[in-house]
């Protein structure tokens, strides 16, 4: 396995691209707030098809959080991440400070695109703005001419790849499929916040999804959804999710209400089990 080093700052960062660029080599980045999990190899795996040289990024992004969200809580397992990262095929792990990536103000100062409209921005208004700017100033310090992010997140990829474009930054977007627990469970770095009778609770958010999912496909008609919608809700609350943000079916493309022009469908969720709250999403 390659030697992994590990970048704090930008000029130590972009020494290495340096030589990475002079010998022509294609680079990967692969954005995270550290945590990692199986989820977070498998894209690091699958990075490695498309690129010469690979960096992960580990940073949990302040101006993503919001007052009185679990930025302070948000697991940080650095010794673990690095741990995990060796046995890949990482060769920069880039673990900047908050001032490396925002100077002296820590804000966001990007807008997302009209995809992060609705969904998490109805419960987290802040979100995408923090996101693309994070991600665009990674972006600038990585120089990658590929990025690799997971399906999990479904509207921020859909976010992501507006931004890309609408900026003309010429980086390809690639995405990765959402790993899952033996029992359906999305992997999560928030998981780890569950307590047992959480853990129980939480597999039911998937399995309910699969069983929208299935009654659609046996009678697929867009005027049945509204109905197939209530009624999954209704068996979320009964499963003893405390708060169901959103549970609806959308285009995979535009993310807007599907009409007799959609050509994909995706189901995506948001939930609480008390504080702590989970996503997930699936193809229709």
């Amino acid at each position: 396995m390659m030697p992994m080093e590990v970048c704090t700052t930008s000029e130590a960062l972009s020494l290495k691209l340096e030589g990475w660029r002079q010998a022509g080599m294609k680079i990967g980045l692969v954005p995270t707030m550290g945590a990692l999990h199986k989820g977070h190899l498998s894209l690091i795996e699958s990075m490695s098809v498309h690129a010469d040289k690979i960096i992960v990024s580990l940073f949990v992004n302040p101006t993503q959080f919001a007052e009185g969200e679990d930025f302070n809580s948000y697991p940080r397992t650095t010794d673990d991440d690095l741990q995990k990262l060796r046995s890949t095929k990482t060769e920069i792990v880039f673990m900047p400070a908050a001032s490396e990536i925002y100077g002296d103000a820590v804000t966001a100062s990007l807008q997302a695109g009209n995809l992060a409209d609705g969904l998490e921005s109805t419960t987290r208004p802040h979100f995408f703005s923090g996101v693309v700017t994070v991600v665009h100033k990674l972006f600038e310090l990585c120089q990658p001419d590929a990025a690799i992010f997971g399906e999990k997140d479904y509207q921020q990829l859909l976010v992501i790849k507006q931004m890309v474009t609408e900026h003309d930054m010429g980086i390809e977007i690639l995405q990765g499929a959402t790993l899952r627990e033996t029992d359906g469970l999305a992997m999560s770095s928030r998981n780890a916040y569950l307590d047992d009778n959480q853990r129980k609770t939480a597999v039911n958010l998937n399995k309910i999804m699969r069983e929208l999912c299935d009654d659609y496909n046996t009678a697929p008609a867009l005027n049945l959804l509204p109905s197939l919608e209530a009624e999954a809700t209704i068996k979320l609350q009964e499963a003893g999710f405390t708060e169901i943000d959103y549970l609806t079916v959308r285009d995979a493309d535009t993310l807007k209400l599907p009409n007799t022009e959609t050509k994909k469908l995706r189901l995506l969720a948001a939930v609480k089990l008390g504080e702590i709250r989970l996503i997930d999403n699936c193809a229709v």
